[in-house]
Formats: C-alpha cells, structure tokens, sequence
C-alpha cells in the first residue's frame, strides 16, 4: 500500500511538472507573438529626403512603397511630400507606407501667348502653369502694361516652346506714355515689397537690392538710398532699373 502511494505521488508530481513546463511554454510563445504584432506609430518623415526617410522607416520596422511623384521648385528634390498612413498613426511591424516625392526634374510646360495680353492677365496665366513673371521691361507704347514681348533666357520665345516648370519668363510691356520718360519716384522709407509695387507702377524695374547692417527680418526693412538718386522733378528712362538699399529700423 505504500509502494502505492509513492508511486501515485511521483506521477502526479510528474503530471503537475509536465503541465507547468506546458503553460509556461505557450506562455512564452503567445507573448512573443501578442509582440510581433504590437502597434507602432508611424514617425513624420514628411520634407525629409528619401534616404533619410528610409532609414527611419527601417529602425521602425516599416516598409515603404512610392507611388506617385510631383514637382515643387520651393521643395528639396527627392524629398517626401506626402505618406499614407499619416504620421502618429498605429499600424503593425511591417506594414507598408504609401510615399509621394517632390521628383528631381521639372516637366516641361508649353509656353502661352502673353502677347497683347494685360500684365494682371499674363501674371496669372504664367501662375496657373506653373511658371513666374520675372523682370518687367518697359518699352514706349501707347499700350499701357500691356505684353508686347515675352522672354526666356534674355531671348524671345515662342509660343507652344517647351519650358521647364518653374521657370521665369520676363515680360516686356508699354509704358502708356509713347515718349519714353517718367518721373522717378522717391523710394525712401519704403520695405522692398513696397518700392517693388511703386517702381513697377512707374513702368520702372527694380534692380540691385542692397541689404546693410544687421537685418533680422528683411520683410521690415526700410529703403535708406536708391540709384538713381531721387530729387524732385527728375526723369527717367521707361523700364529703367533702380537699384535699393535698405537697413533694419
């Protein structure tokens, strides 16, 4: 009868031995599976370039995928303009992110016809293309802002041409006057936004820009000097340039 009992309590304390080593492994096995599939959030890799981002996306344990590709001249080449799934969002280890990229060449945009088109109308028309006003050279003509030529590359282009995107195009436009000279305006206390408007609307164009001293916001500062010199009643050529300085108040 003793015999019995020791050998029914070797076999049960096998059993209970056998069942705790059991649970603990499946224990171990199901917590590391519930980890292999832990939500992770999703970094902003937005405006960074593609290597960096990639790099990111490895240590996250994230692949990625691109799917389309745009231009923006302001915007760093190969550098990430949009992903999907959003940044902050929760996904699981090996989930595949969505990525756009500002591409490393312009396409190129047929040229429009500017010409006998109003200065307001061409800014626009440029704008919606994807394309800038650059200089505005002002020639004698009855028609006031009014294109009479437009140039790429200081030469006359064509209309239909293929042009980069982000590209300027100068326009040459009437003064309204017929005779060539205006008066020129004084320019003196004016931010350079300010003096750009009034020296276009004088069918003049600004040149140099001169910044002196310490400037911490150049939106601000002011025009202290200009050349020409500004005097009262003098007269200038049409489309002139007029070089500025400015300095921070």
């Amino acid at each position: 009868m003793n015999q019995f009992i020791k050998v029914l309590s070797a076999n049960l304390l096998l059993v209970f031995g056998l069942v705790i080593v059991l649970f603990t492994s499946i224990s171990l096995v199901l917590n590391s599976t519930t980890r292999h599939g832990e939500a992770l959030t999703v970094p902003d890799i937005t405006g960074l370039t593609i290597d960096d981002a990639i790099a990111i996306l490895d240590a996250k344990h994230l692949k990625f995928m691109i799917t389309d590709s745009l231009f923006f001249d302001d915007k760093p080449k190969n550098s990430v303009l949009d992903q999907n799934p959003s940044p902050q969002s929760k996904v699981k280890e090996g989930r595949i992110i969505y990525l756009t990229l500002n591409s490393t060449k312009a396409p190129l945009v047929n040229m429009p016809n500017l010409i006998d088109v109003s200065l307001r109308q061409a800014q626009v028309m440029l704008q919606s293309i994807g394309l800038k006003a650059g200089r505005l050279i002002y020639k004698p003509d009855i028609a006031q802002n009014v294109v009479l030529q437009q140039q790429f590359n200081n030469a006359d282009i064509a209309v239909g041409a293929k042009i980069p995107k982000g590209s300027t195009v100068d326009l040459v436009l009437g003064d309204g006057l017929g005779q060539g000279d205006v008066s020129l305006p004084d320019l003196t206390g004016l931010t350079l936004e300010e003096a750009r408007n009034l020296l276009s609307s004088s069918t003049l164009n600004t040149g140099s820009v001169v910044y002196q001293g310490a400037i911490k916001d150049s939106a601000s500062a002011k025009v202290f000097r200009q050349t020409p010199a500004y005097a009262e009643g003098v007269m200038v050529g049409s489309g002139q340039t007029v070089d500025v300085f400015l300095k921070q108040e």
